[in-house]
């Protein structure tokens, strides 16, 4: 072997043992405390949790309720469009020119 190669050899190891593996095994050691740390401290009380999931669908139910008033008032306005004779109906009023967009 020529000596540049034992050279880049020696420098290899070298950046491993005192670069790479102190890096590696702090990533690890970083991994291993987050999994053992516990997760109760960062939960949230089972109470609250309740109350707030009561809230979330306590609005949800009211949030149906409101979309289901909209979709009948349409409901409502599209049979009423749809039983007026088409001589009320000014001839403009239906269609809309899309030239231009």
């Amino acid at each position: 072997m020529d000596p540049i190669s034992d050279n880049t050899v020696g420098v290899i190891a070298i950046v491993s043992i005192f670069v790479v593996f102190p890096i590696a095994f702090a990533f690890a050691r970083y991994i291993w405390k987050r999994t053992v740390e516990s997760p109760t401290a960062k939960s949230v009380p089972n109470d609250d949790l309740a109350r707030r999931m009561a809230e979330l669908q306590q609005s949800m139910d009211t949030m149906a309720v409101e979309i289901e008033r909209i979709a009948e008032g349409q409901r409502f306005v599209t049979k009423l469009m749809s039983e007026r004779p088409a001589a009320e109906i000014p001839a403009g009023a239906g269609a809309r020119s899309t030239k231009g967009r």
